[in-house]
């Protein structure tokens, strides 16, 4: 059993990445059950190992004590000084207590521990490597679709991908690689369950980042992002360098950079505006593709009153609301957009609360 033990341990470490002593103490637990469950379970002991050998030892532990009250735990200060004249009340003495045949009875009740301790060992491998990557793209294989949730494999383990968090329109085939967000790893007792996202406004940061290499320079710098997704997308970026237009960086030659993400992301359209420090400015660039003729600002309210052509109005607002929507969410104001036409109307009223007549309009 002693070189079958070592082999198994070297073994384990080489295919599994568990560390060998992880292994030893899980064995030392396993052998320990196995003798208190055969040998006296009312007795304190502890099981060694040798890491070299793979010989296995068994010690009962006694405490010295003035007064015995109970031989299997204790031992008198009197008996314990003929072992050794050094003892005091409080220590702790081992004896070696190995049955003869406690190898077979060992090999037959620690099995079941063993593995399970290497199950242990395994699952928190993987919780660690996992959790370090929350906020990271990991990319898999989808393996099954399961009262609609998604099941990814990412190797040694898998992700879920729940319905709130897939992409409207998307389909989701066994076999085809996807990319996706990870969210959250939590710790369960089936193991780590790890929890990613395809409408996560992170998984567009971390494509943009991975496809746009000034991004990993530093030299563009991602100032806010605003997502729909499946639908649409707006993020701000800018860049301390005069001579280098963020918006070009992230666009790419033909858009060759931005369509690659937009390739990932199943179509979803994606505006790349400059970030300005003046909020007006900034407001008037988050509401393209529309034209702003004027924007008037509310600092103390955070309101933003837009002013567009009357053909650019509908354009301005966007399919249901969502192109004034997703620039409020991009800028963090609040945005009224209004037409010429309309503001013409709203200035003649504002005259006439006023001065009482709109004779000098």
């Amino acid at each position: 059993m002693n070189t079958e033990i070592l082999a198994a341990v070297k073994e384990l470490e080489k295919e599994k990445g568990i560390s060998a002593e992880i292994l030893f103490e899980a064995l030392e637990a396993a052998l320990l059950s196995a003798y208190r469950r055969n040998f006296g379970s009312l007795q304190n002991a502890r099981v060694v190992i040798d890491r070299q050998t793979g010989d296995f030892k068994v010690y009962s532990q006694r405490t010295v004590v003035e007064e015995v009250t109970d031989p299997r735990l204790e031992i008198s200060l009197e008996e314990a000084r003929k072992i050794d004249p050094r003892y005091q009340v409080g220590d702790v003495i081992e004896s070696e207590v190995t049955p003869r045949n406690f190898g077979r009875i060992a090999a037959q009740t620690a099995k079941q521990v063993v593995v399970q301790r290497i199950r242990e060992a395994e699952r928190n491998i993987v919780y660690e490597e996992f959790a370090s990557r929350e906020g990271d793209i990991v990319t898999g294989i989808i393996q099954r679709v399961e009262q609609r949730n998604v099941y990814i494999s990412l190797g040694r383990t898998e992700a879920i991908l729940t319905p709130p968090e897939q992409m409207p329109g998307e389909v989701y085939r066994p076999g085809n690689r996807i990319k996706t967000y990870v969210m959250e790893v939590r710790k369960t007792t089936k193991g780590p369950q790890i929890l990613v996202s395809r409408t996560h406004p992170g998984l567009l940061k971390r494509l943009l980042e991975l496809e746009i290499p000034e991004f990993q320079e530093g030299l563009v710098e991602l100032k806010a992002i605003a997502r729909e997704a499946g639908y649409r997308s707006k993020i701000a970026v800018y860049s301390r360098e005069e001579k280098l237009d963020p918006v070009g960086a992230c666009v790419g030659p033909k858009g060759a950079r931005i369509q690659a993400i937009v390739n990932e992301l199943n179509g979803e359209k994606i505006d790349v505006i400059k970030w300005n420090p003046d909020p007006s400015k900034f407001v008037a660039a988050a509401l393209s593709p529309a034209k702003v003729i004027a924007v008037e600002i509310w600092e103390e309210e955070k309101i933003a009153r837009v002013i567009v052509p009357d053909y650019q109005l509908s354009l301005a607002i966007g399919r249901e609301g969502q192109n004034a929507r997703l620039a409020a969410k991009l800028t963090g104001w609040k945005i009224d957009i209004k037409s010429e036409s309309q503001m013409q109307e709203i200035y003649a009223q504002e005259y006439r609360e006023y001065y009482g007549d709109d004779s000098a309009l």
